[in-house]
């Protein structure tokens, strides 16, 4: 893209300024601000007059296979599983674009130590949890990592300096998670650099659609993988490509599996699974009404007691139909660091501004069925968010030790 592209490009989103130093800079920044605007989604801006448009159907209960009804079948799940994934049919996805800054770190989150005696990466735990199945089975399994631009060197340097913590590298591919620009209240674009526009991660809804615009779709149908087993980061306990989770996805022919926890609470902050308007869905704890929370089933319990973990298994061919499909694109105000008109970077306290993501859970309500599978909570969900308290280093690292596992 030269100039007049990128300027007529602007001029349609009205986002002229995004040029304004364009003379100021070297021959390599131009030619980082024009990539830049080449490979920016300027529709989302557009969502800014819809930013109250989104709403929730018809909440109705989604009925998990549960822990005795698993153990009743294992043998059964777990001779599907490992038989697709001696075939090759299985893939696992980690997102991983994230930064641990919540963890008083500047590194990318996978690189925090959990350790307390020595070194334990976040990273090792997670790719310790996968080299598992690999050791059971005797079968690789692809590993894709989604990084963001932010952490994406980082990362792969670490991961190779660590020898992949085992991980054989030829199964291992990373790609760059997409980006949308991040604009104030009226939606112009911030600029961070005056060669560089404010961006954010497109959200975890974004992954599967990243895949394919880094070409990282492709290995995955030369390769004949049917599943793919998508995770966070930051839960350094959950099972991935889980042979029993696999078997039970495919021998109730849903197109999605999601692994549940019991809820904590009524009001434990993890999205609870459940059908909306008839289709598989997942309500945020914060938009569950106090009506929803006091729900009970048949037999008398909680009718809304399952949460999602972050951790599904989606058939590909459903997963090609939804990426056809209008992803809804959710705003969020931030706190986003801007040039004013000086020139000179700004760093607010206050949310300025928003910026635009794609959720998972909007990609399950896309699909056409989706089992929810519950997992023994203090034995795979120990999520990392802060470094203190609920959800964080501390707590996650009494969870391992309950498992075990030295640190």
């Amino acid at each position: 893209m030269n100039y007049e592209e990128a300027y007529q490009l602007l001029k349609k989103y009205r986002q002229e300024h995004v040029l304004n130093y364009y003379q100021e800079l070297s021959a390599q920044e131009q030619k980082m601000l024009l990539d830049q605007i080449a490979s920016t989604d300027f529709d989302v801006i557009q969502l800014i007059e819809q930013k109250n448009s989104i709403s929730k159907g018809v909440i109705s209960p989604l009925a998990a296979m549960q822990l005795d009804e698993i153990e009743a079948h294992k043998k059964e799940f777990r001779q599907i599983g490992v038989k697709a994934i001696e075939n090759g049919k299985v893939g696992a996805v980690l997102l991983a674009g994230g930064m641990g800054t919540r963890l008083g770190s500047d590194q990318p989150k996978g690189m925090y130590s959990i350790g307390i005696t020595k070194e334990v990466y976040i990273f090792e735990r997670i790719i310790r949890n996968l080299l598992d199945v690999v050791e059971d089975t005797g079968s690789w399994i692809h590993l894709f990592i989604m990084t963001s631009d932010k952490n994406d060197q980082m990362t792969q340097t670490f991961l190779k300096e660590k020898n992949y913590f085992g991980y054989d590298p030829s199964y291992v591919t990373f790609f760059i998670q997409e980006m949308s620009p991040a604009t104030n209240y009226n939606g112009r674009i911030y600029m961070e650099e005056k060669w560089k526009m404010s961006t954010s991660p497109n959200g975890n809804g974004g992954w599967f659609a990243s895949m394919e615009r880094c070409g990282v779709l492709k290995l995955v149908e030369q390769e004949g993988i049917e599943w793919l087993n998508v995770f966070a980061v930051d839960n350094v306990l959950q099972r991935i490509a889980d042979p029993v989770f696999i078997g039970a996805t495919i021998a109730r022919q849903c197109a999605v599996g999601a692994k549940v926890v019991k809820k904590a609470a009524p009001d434990e902050k993890v999205g609870v699974i459940c059908l909306e308007d008839g289709r598989p869905s997942i309500v945020e704890y914060y938009e569950l009404t106090k009506e929803l929370m006091e729900a009970v089933d048949e037999k008398g319990e909680p009718a809304y007691n399952f949460g999602v973990i972050l951790n599904y298994l989606f058939r590909v061919e459903e997963l090609m139909q939804i990426v056809k499909k209008c992803m809804p694109l959710h705003i969020v105000e931030k706190k986003i660091p801007f040039l004013d008109q000086n020139g000179v970077l700004i760093r607010p306290i206050r949310p300025n501004g928003y910026k635009f993501e794609t959720l998972v859970l909007d990609m399950i309500h896309l699909a056409k069925n989706c089992l929810p599978f519950e997992v023994v909570r203090n034995k795979e969900f120990a999520p990392i968010k802060n470094r203190t308290g609920i959800d964080s280093v501390e707590s996650a690292q009494a969870l391992l030790k309950e498992n075990g596992i030295e640190l």
